[in-house]
């Protein structure tokens, strides 16, 4: 094991030294233990690969038409027609050739 010192608050000492004492441990082992949960639980960063591997999935299921993108409005042209839509908002809108 390696020695290491850590900062708690009052409050947390006072808790750790009452639920040591209840299962007739240390405060070491109980920050031991904790350590050890949060370990495995913590959310832990995906490597490159997988960040890859996911996004390649998304794509394959949005050209599968698994998923179907539109605006808050329901419109699912605004990519082709944002031009008019704009102009609808903000003033009149001539089509181009």
């Amino acid at each position: 094991m390696i020695r290491t010192m850590i900062q708690l608050t009052e409050e947390q000492v006072k808790t750790l030294k009452v639920l040591a004492k209840a299962r007739k441990t240390s405060v070491a082992k109980l920050v031991r233990e904790s350590v050890a949960q949060y370990i495995v639980v913590a959310p832990r960063e995906l490597t490159r690969e997988e960040k890859r591997r996911r996004a390649l999935e998304f794509v394959k299921q949005i050209k599968a038409g698994k998923f179907k993108t539109h605006d808050i409005e329901g419109k699912t042209d605004v990519a082709k027609n944002h031009d008019k839509y704009l102009a609808e908002i903000y003033g009149t809108w001539e089509k181009s050739s």
